[in-house]
């Protein structure tokens, strides 16, 4: 399956794509924002899960990277409310499960393999957050290949004030303006690198999820067939 999966073209999704389809698991679904492979495929999607559900241990071979937008997600007896930020490094384990239920942004097989400690941050936690440049971020995670943050961005002001070596964007809240186009809460954009944006925040401000530095050539699986 290949959904969005020519990295060297813009790929926009918004609430108005949006295609909910069942996971292997009762009372799971997504959103396949970008895909390259079947059940088990690199993948990034926006999942919901319905209350009192749950998949069985699993281990993620490539890592997993969670963020909650709503309700809250558990990993055992673990429990994290919308804010809460998530690595589970490859070879890592879990068994997910939402007893109010869930809606979660989720990226699979996209982690380096020497990547080996889990991340946890609390977005809701005022001390992670810091202002700078007409904007609040909240630093979710800095390595060698991307930078991953949440950024609360005052009205009118540039989403990329610079030009990122390819960016993904998930509008968390808010009004995200581009050229001509709104773009509201879900609203997800993967911009390759060498592609400028004139992106800026709605008149109430706009909240985004962040990640840039993983577009570059040599990171990215090889472009699919046209067939």
């Amino acid at each position: 399956m290949l959904i969005n999966a020519d990295f060297n073209r813009v790929a926009v999704v918004t609430p108005d794509d949006h295609l909910w389809t069942p996971s292997p698991q009762a009372g799971v679904e997504r959103i396949m924002l970008d895909r390259i492979g079947g059940e088990v495929a690199r993948a990034t999607s926006l999942v919901r899960y319905a209350p009192d559900s749950e998949f069985p241990v699993h281990e993620h071979e490539r890592g997993e990277e969670i963020l909650v937008l709503s309700g809250a997600f558990s990993e055992g007896a673990r429990h994290y409310p919308a804010g809460w930020y998530m690595r589970n490094p490859p070879g890592s384990s879990h068994q997910p499960s939402s007893r109010p239920g869930a809606l979660i942004f989720v990226k699979l097989r996209q982690m380096p393999a020497d990547e080996r400690v889990p991340v946890r941050v609390d977005s809701n936690d005022p001390r992670q957050w810091s202002r700078a440049d007409g904007r609040d971020v909240c630093p979710l995670y800095s390595g060698p290949h991307e930078v991953v943050s949440l950024q609360r961005i005052d009205a009118g002001q540039r989403v990329l004030p610079g030009a990122p070596d390819g960016a993904e964007i998930l509008v968390v809240d808010g009004l995200l303006k581009w050229d001509d186009r709104h773009y509201p809460r879900s609203t997800w954009i993967r911009l390759p690198p060498g592609r400028t944006a004139n992106m800026v925040a709605g008149d109430a401000g706009v909240t985004v999820y962040l990640k840039t530095g993983h577009l570059v050539a040599g990171t990215l699986p090889a472009a699919p067939d046209a067939a």
